[in-house]
């Protein structure tokens, strides 16, 4: 049996890399996006393997992200893989902004970045529970970590991922499902651009003692690794991505 996978913020570059990969490595995928119809069903069409399809839904609306992974077990029968991926990054520093920016980058990113992953986790894990296991693979970001001082709710929402990963990972260990986050720091797609091309780019790239910052094939590696029965005794582990640009212990 061919194993399943939903890709929420498919159409972006993390999310495309990951469909690649995990297509590549024989999963049927469930693409989904938000508004962007015609970059997702290219996506589905230039998959290898298959059948996939595209599924649209606003992650902010939790009934949407019922309905989102209901019709991915509906498509394909089963889902063996969540990966939350999808999520928003809004520029919002304290000392620049009005208290109605503030509260709508809040609402906005989480919304997005927790609300609907804790959502999806949930919607998801039930039907891993009914179908005797699972994995759920959350995108962090090293942000939760070091903090982003012009973003805060960005960074927040990363940490409360990583927690809610964690306590997953514990809750539903005994079901046979497997809970991962993987933290990257700066990542080639379009919503990096602007750092990555204005004048602090090069600064940027030689945060990391390899002097470049991560490619979403780097990402999406991950992701497949965690995705391996082999990863098993692994969960509730946090994967940086971050090419030693930021260093915990």
């Amino acid at each position: 049996m061919s194993r399943t996978a939903l890709i929420t913020g498919a159409t972006g570059g993390i999310g495309r890399a990951i469909c690649q990969r995990l297509a590549g490595d024989g999963y049927r995928i469930a693409v989904h996006y938000r508004s962007r119809a015609d970059v997702a069903r290219q996506l589905v069409g230039e998959l290898p393997g298959g059948p996939h399809v595209a599924l649209a839904a606003e992650l902010g609306d939790p009934d949407a992200v019922a309905s989102l992974v209901d019709e991915a077990v509906s498509t394909f029968g089963r889902l063996d893989l969540l990966v939350n991926n999808a999520g928003v990054f809004d520029r919002h520093p304290l000392a620049e902004v009005d208290y109605d920016t503030w509260l709508a980058a809040w609402r906005r990113t989480l919304d997005s970045n927790l609300f609907g992953a804790a959502n999806a986790c949930w919607c998801a894990g039930k039907h891993m529970i009914e179908q005797g296991g699972g994995r759920i693979v959350n995108i962090s970001s090293r942000g939760a970590f070091r903090g982003e001082p012009e973003s805060p709710a960005y960074g927040a929402s990363k940490a409360g991922l990583n927690a809610l990963s964690q306590s997953l990972a514990q809750a539903l260990a005994p079901h046979g499902i497997y809970v991962y986050a993987i933290a990257p720091g700066f990542v080639e797609t379009a919503m990096a651009r602007p750092w990555l091309t204005g004048e602090k780019a090069e600064a940027i790239r030689q945060q990391s003692p390899l002097g470049r910052v991560a490619r979403a094939d780097d990402v999406a590696y991950w992701v497949a690794a965690m995705a391996h029965e082999d990863a098993n005794f692994a969960t509730g582990t946090i994967i940086d991505v971050n090419g030693a640009s930021y260093l915990r212990s």
